[in-house]
């Protein structure tokens, strides 16, 4: 789980570039700083409905799913049906960061280990089947098919790799 501490510092961090940013706007034509933060916030209220939405369901999978059950399918004693099943259900989890990884903490909060994290997330972004059809329509078959199938180990390796190496660097609660 991110500590405080963490949130705070990213939080920081990304204050500073928006503060640095607006500095260079206002120096550069005052008018565009006022222009940008107003564009922000318009994107803020449409992505916002989506963001409730996503930490909605992200809590009530933390409630609605029994940590036991996390435990043996996702935890780390899960072997090879936890990254499958992470690959997988990361293959089709629709949206983009700000659905995906809200859920994702919730699992890792219930009980998921770094192996099925990591699988499921490298399997969102590297195979992501909602993205198939715009795929296939847009390059190809052959070219989707290609891509497709040159990522297709990745996944699961690098839930492997994760459960191996990181298990015990990463730490829950």
């Amino acid at each position: 789980m991110i500590s405080t501490t963490s949130l705070i510092w990213v939080a920081g961090i990304m204050g500073a570039i928006a503060l640095a940013m607006t500095v260079f706007a206002v120096n550069r034509e005052g008018s565009i700083a006022v222009e940008g933060w107003l564009l922000g916030g318009k994107m803020l209220l449409q992505i916002l409905p989506l963001l409730l939405f996503a930490f909605a369901i992200a809590g009530l999978v933390q409630v609605l799913v029994p940590k036991e059950v996390i435990a043996i399918w996702l935890g780390d004693k899960s072997g090879w049906r936890g990254i499958v099943f992470g690959c997988l259900v990361g293959s089709v989890t629709p949206g983009g960061p700000f659905v995906t990884f809200p859920v994702v903490a919730s699992i890792y909060r219930a009980g998921a280990d770094v192996g099925t994290i990591v699988a499921f997330i490298t399997a969102w972004s590297l195979w992501g089947f909602q993205r198939m059809p715009m795929e296939v329509a847009l390059v190809g078959p052959r070219l989707a098919f290609a891509r497709f199938m040159s990522t297709f180990l990745f996944a699961p390796v690098a839930g492997l790799v994760a459960r191996a190496l990181f298990s015990g660097f990463v730490r829950k609660g």
